[in-house]
């Protein structure tokens, strides 16, 4: 899967249900020696913004998501 085919899907909690953002909206932190993604960042609906290049927002480990379906993906936190 391509990175490009991830933007605009909707991240929802499979525990609660709850819509945790886009990840157009989320940054990715990717492990330089292999290429791996390591976490999503997604910033906090309240928080659209950066302050002095710091994002509040929700990190959401690679290992936690469990379905990556046509329009959302599903992860488990």
């Amino acid at each position: 899967m391509f990175l490009s085919e991830l933007a605009g899907k909707e991240i929802v909690n499979l525990n609660n249900g709850e819509r945790l953002g886009i990840i157009a909206d989320s940054d990715i932190i990717v492990d330089e020696k292999t290429g791996k993604i390591i976490t999503l960042l997604v910033p906090e609906k309240k928080f659209h913004f950066k302050l002095f290049g710091i994002s509040e927002g929700i990190e959401i480990p690679w290992h936690t998501i469990r379905k990556i379906g046509n329009d959302m993906i599903i992860v488990e936190i």
